[in-house]
């Protein structure tokens, strides 16, 4: 019989000899002639005279045939006459037509087929797959094989592989490729573009950093921040000619990256043109509205924010912001948000919706370290400052960042006298009357006001109360020094709540401790009712069943014949038993008794035949697996024996 490595190298020859690679079929047909390689094949292979052909129908000059392209070969370079040879041993066979082996090779999404002889090295495919991938050698594990990982210098025969393979390849010193379309794109949306803006009036340079992902739009609602052209206003150079629409991102409007230069200035209008030439004046600014154009403040003439040309401020604004005597602050506010961003854009402070109330409550009453200013904006669409304000502070982005971080912004519309009326009153409620005479004194001129207010432990503190006639950095620097001294009181607070809540975690943990404390003396106190009823009940328990063993033993002793005499003319056995303590029991018996008597003395004597068995010595015995009916003359209990008691297990 064949060993198990014989019976592979034999598998392995028959295959490559038949062309069989059906593993399952090769082995059934090698077993049906007992693993003997050339009847085998020549069971497969059908032969004339003893000549070996090939399955393929031709006939072979060089041995059998390894596949259609080996036969063809093979046919035609061996003439007719000499195309028959006598079947060789299979080792030969295989020496000389080495057999072929085929490996598909996966990585990540590319698949290589790689055709060697089974005479080749691992490292030989190695070297083909560096080829094919532009791997290093070094960098590349190869993995798939059925005895696990194997070395470069391994020579495949030796592996006992099948024709067809697949194996995978590993480069885990490889970065994964990024070469996915998608990849690249949010790559790009992720560059940042230096955008270099000329104000061609003024002659001034701007650089301004953006995003890929921002739109052009957004470029150009910053710029209106920085030099006050409207967007509609703004004439352009610099664009590339793939830039058509403003809502194109950056990244695929072509721009130079990582730095693009563009030129902004006004186009004029003909209502401007027309005024210029009259009045002389060049810095009028138009804003564009839905219905119109509002025209800018322009503190400078001395006039109101709409009143130029005779036009009142009133028929130019589409609507107010808030309503007038509006039962709801929460509706207030949301339209006061709406109309806000309607006319400044949607960069602007998050105004906090709801009642005054629960502004206080966001800004004060949460956790130290969770606490923020509030910051209360009072609106006055009549003030000739409110648009400026509005647009180039307020909405500035490094404004709104901060607002975001540090406040709680809350608002209200000044301008109905209703609506000032019900702050005044919200204010001297929350504030004091000080502080609402103040709001109160202030000139419409004065508006916007911006009030930064501090919550303490008692009272609510309005640290700084900043006016609309300001700038961007002057505005920052005093909401900085605001936030410098809520900081300083916020680390108080901090230090205050977490000594707070280090003493009553203390006192929870005692609580706690005690607690479990008492559970646990509860439950040991339980357990020992428990075990206390538990030993009485089993102590009941014992007695009961002593008192019932007692009862059937007296009934036993009570029911028994009495015991002959010595003198009695009938036959007597006298038996002898021994107690598992070393104690004797004799008693005389009618020879004629039936055993079970024998087995009611026993029991009479605290000793009961289902606990005990009685045996015999010689022979020894079971006497207790003896019919209890038949006597003791039948049993052999006559006249006289030595029996002794053992406990049954």
């Amino acid at each position: 019989m064949a060993s198990n490595m014989d019976r592979e190298m034999i598998l392995a020859d028959f295959q490559a000899c038949t062309g069989i690679e059906n593993i399952d079929e090769a082995i059934t047909l090698l077993e049906q002639n007992n693993w003997d390689l050339v009847a085998a094949i020549n069971g497969v292979i059908p032969q004339e005279n003893g000549i070996l052909q090939s399955e393929y129908g031709g006939e072979t000059g060089q041995g059998p045939a390894y596949g259609p392209a080996s036969h063809s070969s093979a046919s035609a370079s061996a003439p007719s006459s000499s195309a028959f040879r006598p079947v060789v041993p299979s080792r030969q066979i295989v020496e000389r037509q080495p057999r072929m082996l085929d490996f598909r090779v996966e990585y990540r999404d590319r698949n290589v087929d790689v055709v060697l002889e089974d005479s080749c090295t691992v490292g030989e495919i190695k070297q083909i797959l560096e080829n094919e991938l532009q791997i290093p050698v070094s960098k590349m594990l190869l993995k798939g094989w059925k005895t696990g990982d194997v070395e470069d210098s391994t020579v495949l025969k030796t592996l006992h592989l099948p024709k067809n393979n697949c194996l995978y390849v590993l480069t885990p010193d490889l970065p994964p490729p990024s070469s996915s379309h998608a990849g690249a794109l949010q790559e790009s949306l992720n560059q940042n573009f230096m955008l270099i803006v000329t104000h061609r009036e003024v002659q001034r340079e701007y650089s301004l950093n953006f995003s890929g992902s921002s739109t052009i739009q957004e470029v150009k609602r910053n710029v209106y921040d920085l030099t006050s052209i409207p967007v509609r206003h703004q004439l352009w150079e610099g664009w590339p000619p793939s830039a058509t629409d403003d809502s194109m991102c950056l990244v695929a409007a072509g721009l130079t990256y990582p730095c693009h230069r563009l030129t902004v200035g006004r186009r004029s209008s003909p209502a401007q043109a027309r005024e210029e030439s009259e009045e002389q004046c060049t810095d009028v600014h138009m804003v564009s509205d839905s219905d119109g154009d509002d025209f800018e403040d322009a503190p400078e003439f001395g006039v109101d924010d709409g009143e130029m040309f005779g036009i009142a401020s009133s028929a130019l604004r589409k609507s107010p912001m808030m309503p007038e005597n509006a039962e709801n602050e929460g509706d207030a506010l949301l339209q006061f948000t709406a109309e806000f961003s309607s006319r400044y854009g949607d960069c602007h402070p998050v105004y906090f919706i709801g009642s005054l109330e629960a502004a206080f409550q966001e800004a004060f009453y949460g956790k130290a370290r969770d606490r923020k200013l509030l910051a209360i904006y009072l609106h006055h669409d009549e003030s000739v400052l409110t648009n400026v304000f509005c647009s180039q502070m307020l909405c500035a982005e490094s404004i709104v960042s901060y607002l975001s971080q540090n406040f709680i912004t809350w608002a209200w519309d000044m301008t109905k006298e209703a609506n000032r009326a019900r702050f005044l009153t919200m204010c001297t409620r929350h504030f004091g009357s000080v502080v609402a005479q103040t709001i109160r004194t202030q000139k419409t001129d004065q508006f916007p006001l911006f009030l930064i207010i501090m919550g303490k432990r008692s009272s609510n503190e309005v640290l700084n109360v900043i006016q609309g006639n300001t700038t961007v950095d002057e505005l920052m620097m005093r909401l900085m020094a605001a936030v410098e001294i809520f900081m300083a009181q916020q680390q108080e607070d901090i230090k205050d709540e977490d000594e707070r809540e280090a003493r009553e975690n203390m006192k929870r943990e005692q609580d706690e401790a005690y607690r479990l404390s008492l559970e646990a003396d509860r439950a040991k106190r339980e357990a020992h009712e428990r075990e206390v009823a538990e030993q009485s009940r089993l102590e009941q328990m014992r007695k009961e069943q002593e008192e019932e063993r007692e009862a059937i033993r007296l009934s036993l002793e009570q029911s028994l014949p009495p015991e002959p005499k010595e003198e009695s003319t009938e036959p007597v056995s006298k038996l002898r038993i021994r107690t598992p303590s070393g104690e004797f029991l004799e008693r005389r018996f009618l020879a004629s008794s039936q055993l079970r008597v024998v087995f009611d003395f026993v029991a009479s004597k605290g000793f009961p035949w289902d606990e005990f068995k009685l045996l015999s010595t010689f022979p020894r015995r079971d006497v207790t697996q003896l019919d209890p009916n038949k006597s003791l003359l039948e049993v052999k209990l006559f006249p006289q024996e030595t029996l002794f008691l053992e406990a049954k297990e």
